[in-house]
């Protein structure tokens, strides 16, 4: 079964401005089925094909000739970042040319630098994730129970194709460690590296302490902040940085990491059933995670930055959220529990005391039902809270009205 993925739209509206269009995100996350879905008409080839990216790397010009003449999609364009330059060549020379490259790449360490070199102004640059809820939910339905819904995670092919979520995730980090960590960054020592990747899932939804982290895995400081960029540049994990108004306080300036896939993260924590999530100590920062990477892809399906933040001061006062909007700053709690209490929003509160610009705020929660709130808070299920994204991407600001004043 084949779905149409929320961010298509745009992919052809924009290959119907621009000369080029180059989609990046993990391995597995639908980028091929997506651009061959999306442009029918046009040549496929994959780099990752052994004869064609040898043929692409002594001969540029002829592979071109050969196989792309007046464009292709052209897969994992990072294993041949050479070819881009002769794109450049050939859609300078041709600017009525709109859309006649479609590439795709999983590795921003590798590609973006290229990109940016040799095809700045010719290109639009989208991100394709692993689904997104509303997606996902296109082959099932939202679970009523939150460990399922994490537990299995997001990647396209689990769903499609009906595979174990333990096995294919397994397949997905051998792979990645013995290929594609040896290709970008050449570490010799891969169970190092796999440890190190365990201890990040650990992190989830925390406060990076990259010299702890470091010395958990037996590695030096700038070892760890280098393995964390290769981590980020193959859409493994994020940071979510914090905001930086200081409103008179002294505030935490480490970012906090995510994995972007909370199944993947699930996974090498060593859980292999999905009622094992219910009772794990990380429980609420796997919930966290999810709800944190589906506000990030909603906006990123949307061609737009997510413009989320944390916020938290050395008094321990945080709020788990803030999402920058056009006209003000919308605080987000995030719960996993099934209910909500007052000093749920305890954050939110303090936080608004600091800043008037601040709306009342959202809560979203593992529970089922929508609940506004005195005060105009509102509280959000977690199914539920694409809804509430749409607010946010189309630039409608604070979902709700706000009236009365803070309970």
């Amino acid at each position: 079964m084949l779905i149409q993925r929320t961010i298509q739209a745009d992919l052809i509206r924009l290959a119907g401005q621009y000369p080029v269009v180059t989609i990046v995100g993990p391995r597995q996350s639908g980028k091929s089925t997506l651009t061959r879905m999306s442009f029918p008409d046009k040549p496929y080839v994959s780099l990752e094909r052994l004869s064609l990216r040898d043929f692409a790397l002594s001969d540029p010009v002829g592979f071109l000739n050969t196989h792309a003449k007046d464009g292709a999609i052209l897969d994992e364009i990072q294993r041949v970042p050479s070819l881009l330059s002769e794109i450049q060549v050939r859609v300078d020379a041709r600017p009525e040319l709109k859309g006649a490259y479609i590439l795709t790449g999983s590795h921003q360490l590798l590609l973006m630098e290229s990109v940016t070199q040799s095809l700045a102004g010719r290109t639009a640059i989208l991100k394709l994730l692993p689904f997104s809820l509303s997606e996902r939910t296109k082959f099932v339905d939202i679970p009523a129970d939150i460990p399922h819904l994490l537990f299995y995670g997001f990647y396209p092919r689990i769903f499609a194709d009906n595979l174990d979520p333990v096995e294919a995730l397994s397949f997905y980090i051998t792979t990645y460690v013995e290929r594609d960590v040896r290709e970008i960054m050449a570490i010799k020592d891969l169970a190092v590296f796999s440890r190190f990747l365990k201890l990040c899932a650990g992190r989830t939804g925390q406060i990076l302490n990259a010299s702890s982290l470091a010395a958990d895995a037996g590695i030096n400081h700038n070892t760890a902040r280098s393995w964390l960029s290769l981590l980020e540049a193959s859409f493994i994990v994020t940071l979510l940085q914090p905001h930086f108004n200081n409103f008179n306080k002294r505030l935490i300036k480490a970012p906090k990491l995510y994995f972007w896939d909370v199944g993947l993260a699930c996974h090498l924590l060593g859980i292999e059933r999905a009622e094992q999530v219910a009772s794990h100590p990380l429980v609420g920062s796997l919930f966290e995670t999810f709800v944190v990477t589906e506000l990030m892809k909603q906006r990123l399906n949307r061609v737009r930055e997510p413009r989320l933040y944390y916020w938290r001061d050395n008094a321990g006062h945080e709020v788990d959220l803030l999402h920058e909007s056009d006209n003000c700053i919308i605080p987000i709690e995030i719960k996993s529990g099934a209910t909500v209490h007052r000093d749920t929003w305890k954050g939110i509160n303090y936080y608004r005391s600091l800043n008037q610009e601040a709306t009342p705020g959202v809560v979203v929660y593992g529970g089922s039902e929508q609940q506004d709130r005195s005060g105009g808070l509102r509280v959000v299920s977690f199914s539920q809270i694409g809804d509430l994204l749409d607010t946010f991407i189309h630039g409608k600001g604070y979902p709700g009205e706000l009236t009365g004043s803070e309970e």
